[in-house]
């Protein structure tokens, strides 16, 4: 035995040097080098760690580092985890996936693209109008399906949830109170700023209606003199009066005095 070898090791060495470490592991124990700056260690463990994979010989059981691109890896030519910026197929490290995969970049893996899958459409629902089910003959009816299968970044993206078409019915005439079933209006999108603008529309109609009626109300004087006397203007109109039946009566004397 060389004089630097020594068979009184620690830490599951079966033989070792002060400057080289283990050189041999006891049975089962993985072989192993580690670099300490310029210097190689030999280390005896029980698994290899991680970038290394483990190979068991009859005389040594020894740890192998992985490909420079890949983190952990099962042999030489299968990779488990790669570094940073590859993604994993089949066992190797790509930097980009291979036509008809994607690149999941959340486990770093090449995978099967996904397409959106539909279920099939409802019934057709009850023809309306206006959100009323009566009163009308011609209106509208709507079929609607569910979304079964969300699509990939790269798969097929989704069709349309709901299909409306025209129908016609036989008019009937509503029953007080009757309108269309089982309507959620929280559901459609911006159902409540469409119904305020409504009210906001018939409420200036019937303002402006209400405007019209006034001003048709309204008598038109133009032309017409004002008709307000002063007692002052009375007074003088009645003393005019009594000057001319006083000069008619006047007129009357003198001419009985010259027959």
């Amino acid at each position: 035995m060389h004089p630097n070898v020594s068979q009184g090791c620690q830490g599951g060495c079966a033989t070792c040097s002060d400057y080289n470490g283990c050189l041999s592991c006891k049975p089962r124990l993985f072989f192993v080098l580690e670099r300490i700056g310029m210097k190689q260690i030999g280390v005896c463990l029980s698994s290899c760690p991680s970038g290394y994979y483990g190979t068991r010989y009859p005389d040594i059981n020894k740890c192998t580092k992985c490909k420079a691109d890949c983190d952990t890896c099962f042999n030489k030519n299968f990779c488990t985890k790669c570094k940073s910026g590859f993604y994993l197929h089949l066992g190797k490290c790509l930097d980009n996936c291979p036509e008809g995969l994607e690149a999941n970049n959340h486990t770093m893996e090449c995978v099967s693209i996904v397409h959106c899958e539909a279920s099939e459409w409802s019934p057709w629902g009850p023809c309306t109008k206006k959100g009323k089910t009566c009163g009308f003959k011609r209106g509208t009816e709507t079929r609607v399906r569910e979304i079964t299968q969300h699509p990939s970044a790269k798969g097929n993206l989704c069709p349309p949830t709901s299909e409306t078409r025209k129908c016609t019915v036989q008019r009937k005439k509503c029953q007080k109170g009757e309108r269309e079933p089982n309507i959620d209006t929280s559901e459609v999108s911006g159902f409540s700023e469409i119904n305020e603008l409504g009210k906001k529309g018939r409420e200036r109609k019937r303002k402006k209606l209400n405007k019209e009626e006034s001003k048709d109300a309204i008598p038109d004087n133009k032309g017409l003199e004002p008709s307000r006397e002063t007692p002052e203007q009375r007074e003088n109109k009645q003393q005019q009066k009594k000057r001319k039946v006083q000069d008619k009566q006047q007129k009357s004397v003198s001419v009985s005095t010259v027959h």
